[in-house]
């Protein structure tokens, strides 16, 4: 049954509010003609944020978002069910609970932080009804410990996205891809999907209506995202699903009407993987069914080089247009020989995400990876140790249900959560263009020039915003070997507050700068943040 109460918020006006105004809208604002006093060297540059003028207003940035682990898998990305119940906030203990809500999803804010909590259904919420139709708990109150997390933390609400269908709506019946991990539907007849679509609302309604304290007090949680597939091209030892393109299509065409008839403010994003790149986004982008449903385009640009924000156009151009963001960022193969550099790279895929495609929000993968997880350093902001589990080397002293950051990716994401408050608008930076002898970043390998022909240091960023009470804010990062030095015009006066971040570093002040024009010598492998008074 669905909740009579409001879902979510007005999902066209806040969509409104994240693009920019007009033509603008369409593609990136960048760059097109270079300072007079600008510098040429590896040294350091100099750079102009206009905080004083509302031409160089760009987009709103609704905030950040990550994933939360609910739920156990097995280590390694292996199979879906290992009989273990285990998951975040269920293990840890009161004190450690605490600290994980004010230290890491509020960033040490006393307000609010992550805006988003991207829900896996299937996968790290799949207990399953006795029909295997539909989610429901799969441990005592696993929603209410859900809601009261989001609730105490302030997050606006959840990015239900699925994994895999209900069994029995799968080729395989069961939620893993199988062996061969080429589990798909057990039919694409319209019928059988507009059945999986109610059965999809349905799931909703028992997220919000099992969220409440007690039968007659208000739901606590709200739908504000919602995704048909992960990755629907590829399928996985996991909680999988594979479709081809035309079959993504046509079940997304029944389906989104009714996820936006029964909750009319949830954002819909496509495709989780590619947005509108390839085969798959061409079917949705053709298809007028399908782009009344579809609010956003979302990508997976897993550990990739930040540089690709730089050369890689993802915005689109004319009717296909929406907002494009990336949902799931991590590393993969492991913190290799520049690990220390993937802080720095990470950091730089939020700015160009934002800076080059005018992206609203991004969001990281894991909030926290369970100790027993072998993948737990590349995916998570942090590792929790689950009870009964056995002592890792990797992380000393660590007791059954605490936790402990992961310093190369939580330093990487902690200032803007802190820093950059839902709402933010970021301004536009004018830039020096180095030569490509000099640290300029010209063509894409594949011949691809950059938006406006110009070029921009791939390891020097910079990027700057007025959070909603109108104080300037701006982030400035050095992924070089040497210092480099940013002279910074703001066109503002008063004094701006530094804290640094890096692979070991977090929130370490650096002082206080006063004038319109602040010198900011950045040491390698270190992201500033400059905060007005």
């Amino acid at each position: 049954m669905t909740s009579s109460e409001p879902h979510g918020i007005s999902r066209r006006s806040v969509l409104r509010g994240a693009a920019i105004v007009g033509a603008a809208a369409a593609m990136p604002q960048l760059l097109t003609s270079t300072p007079a006093h600008a510098v040429d060297d590896n040294t350091g540059g100099s750079y102009t944020v206009a905080f004083d003028d509302n031409a160089a207003k760009r987009q709103t940035i609704l905030g950040l978002g990550f994933e939360i682990q609910s739920d156990s898998i097995g280590s390694n990305d292996g199979p879906t069910d290992d009989g273990l119940v285990s998951g975040v906030p269920l293990d840890l203990t009161a004190a450690a609970y605490t600290r994980f809500v004010n230290d890491l999803l509020k960033a040490g804010r006393s307000d609010r932080g992550f805006r988003y909590c991207r829900l896996a259904m299937g996968l790290y919420h799949r207990g399953v009804t006795a029909d295997g139709k539909r989610f429901q708990d799969r441990y005592p109150d696993q929603t209410k410990k859900l809601a009261t997390m989001v609730q105490d933390a302030g997050i606006e609400g959840l990015g239900v996205e699925y994994w895999s269908p209900a069994p029995h709506w799968k080729s395989n019946g069961q939620l893993g891809g199988g062996p061969n991990k080429d589990a798909t539907l057990a039919s694409f007849a319209p019928a059988e999907a507009a059945a999986m679509g109610d059965a999809m609302v349905a799931d909703l309604d028992y997220l919000v209506e099992n969220s409440r304290e007690t039968p007659s007090s208000p739901p606590r949680l709200k739908i504000i995202w919602w995704s048909l597939q992960n990755e629907p091209n590829q399928g996985a030892s996991y909680s999988s699903c594979k479709y081809t393109d035309e079959q993504y299509r046509d079940v997304f065409n029944i389906i989104a009407p009714k996820i936006r008839a029964d909750y009319p403010d949830t954002k819909i994003h496509a495709t989780s993987i590619s947005g509108w790149w390839n085969n798959r986004g061409a079917v949705l982008k053709n298809n007028a069914t399908s782009m009344q449903y579809i609010d956003a385009w979302t990508w997976h640009k897993i550990g990739a080089d930040s540089n690709t924000q730089i050369t890689e156009n993802y915005t689109g151009s004319g009717v296909d247009f929406r907002p494009v963001f990336n949902n799931e960022f991590e590393y993969l193969g492991g913190h290799g020989p520049v690990v220390d550099r993937d802080t720095l790279n990470t950091a730089q895929s939020i700015m160009n995400w934002m800076t080059f495609q005018n992206a609203p929000t991004w969001w990281w993968l894991h909030a926290l990876k369970p100790s027993t997880d072998a993948l737990s350093e590349n995916y998570g902001l942090g590792t929790w140790r689950p009870p009964g589990a056995p002592t890792d080397s990797r992380f000393p002293g660590l007791q059954p249900g605490d936790w402990t950051f992961n310093p190369r990716n939580w330093n990487a994401v902690a200032g803007f959560v802190r820093f950059m408050p839902w709402d933010s608008v970021r301004y536009n930076v004018e830039e020096p263009h180095p030569t490509e002898a000099n640290g300029g970043l010209k063509t894409h390998p594949n011949g691809v020039t950059t938006p406006g022909n110009v070029t921009y240091r791939p390891d020097q960023r910079i990027m700057a915003w007025k959070t909603p009470g109108g104080k300037p804010v701006l982030v400035v990062t050095n992924r070089g070997n040497a210092n480099y030095t940013f002279t910074v015009d703001t066109r503002t006066t008063g004094t701006f507050r530094g804290y640094r971040y890096g692979p070991s570093t977090n929130m370490a002040g650096v002082g206080a700068k006063s004038g319109t024009t602040l010198t900011l010598t950045v040491p390698p492998l270190s992201i500033e943040f400059w905060v007005h008074d």
